[in-house]
């Protein structure tokens, strides 16, 4: 009653194959060969990254190795211009000192030779100022105009002085000066010997001086050295010194006033001299009733006078001030 299942013969070719039933073939050559070269080019670029990161390691290395030798190199170098240029303390010793050179320190001022002797039979200290070398220059030109001054302290007043040498750093003096002294007097006295450069226009300026304690000396023999000047200590300007009297009469009511003499006046004129004259004031309660003054002398720094001035001052008066100034032009009133 019901039909026949039908019976399973071969598939037609019409009907599409069942993919379970598909069987894989042979690979072919372009595929192979195409997986061949990717592999091979992937392979080969990352063999190459490699190789790159490396060589950039080495390099990196390489050039601070470099860098590090060439800084050495380069300290190395600057030590070596250094110790050229300022070698150790213990390697420097002074230069010997070459008669006639001139000092090339321009704080060092020079050096002076000179002899002491003393002659016991006369009591007399011998001063021999021998020469001077690498003074320092104090004229325009480079130069100086040097002399000595040489006196024994505390007295000032006997001084001697050697000759000008003109445009020179190294004079040669050879000049001797005596100083009467008694042999028990003479450790207490200090000898100054003062150079200057001359200045016929100005005042003279001091170079330096060296200054030696008799004390330190043995005169037992006679004495030859060098001494480096030393800078002289600064004193104030001079104007010069005056010799008067006063001479007050009570029952007179007369006050006599003797302008004597002036002695190393200040130069005022352009020759090196002077013209001066002495002004005398008298002064009650601060102003000026009485003035007088003497002659003029001409083209001197030691005038002497020896003129006399009278004012009638009554004795509850009496308060004297001198007013001496000194002027190379009188003046007309």
């Amino acid at each position: 009653m019901f039909p026949e299942p039908p019976t399973p013969g071969p598939p037609s070719p019409d009907t599409p194959p069942d993919s379970s039933r598909i069987s894989h073939g042979p690979v072919p050559p372009w595929a192979l060969a195409t997986i061949v070269l990717v592999s091979g080019l992937l392979l080969f670029s990352c063999c190459f990254c490699l190789y790159r990161k490396r060589c950039r390691r080495r390099t990196g290395k390489k050039s601070q190795a470099q860098a590090q030798v060439h800084l050495q190199e380069v300290k190395g170098l600057g030590q070596s211009y250094i110790d050229k240029v300022q070698p150790e303390v213990e390697e420097l010793e002074p230069a010997p000192s070459v008669p006639g050179q001139q000092v090339a320190d321009k704080h060092e001022l020079g050096r002076l030779q000179y002899s002491l002797d003393y002659d016991f039979q006369s009591g007399q200290l011998l001063v021999g100022i021998l020469q001077a070398e690498g003074l320092a220059a104090l004229d325009l030109g480079g130069s100086s105009d040097p002399y000595v001054l040489v006196y024994l302290l505390p007295d000032k007043r006997r001084r001697y002085e050697t000759k000008v040498h003109r445009q020179t750093l190294n004079p040669h003096f050879g000049e001797t000066f005596a100083f009467k002294v008694p042999y028990v007097e003479l450790g207490g006295r200090v000898l100054v010997m003062a150079v200057y450069d001359f200045d016929r226009f100005s005042r003279n300026d001091a170079i330096g001086e060296v200054r030696i304690p008799m004390s330190s000396v043995d005169l037992g023999r006679p004495v030859q050295a060098w001494r480096e000047l030393q800078a002289a200590p600064r004193e104030e300007e001079k104007l010069g010194d005056i010799c008067f009297s006063l001479r007050y009469v009570p029952t007179a009511g007369k006050l006599t006033v003797i302008v004597l003499e002036a002695k190393n006046l200040k130069k005022m004129d352009v020759g090196g001299l002077s013209d001066p004259y002495v002004k005398v004031h008298l002064l009650q309660g601060g102003k000026k009733v009485r003035k007088k003054k003497t002659t003029i002398k001409k083209n001197t720094l030691n005038p002497y006078y020896n003129e006399a001035f009278s004012f009638e001052v009554p004795c509850d008066q009496v308060q004297v001030s001198s007013d001496l100034p000194f002027s190379k032009n009188p003046d007309p009133s």
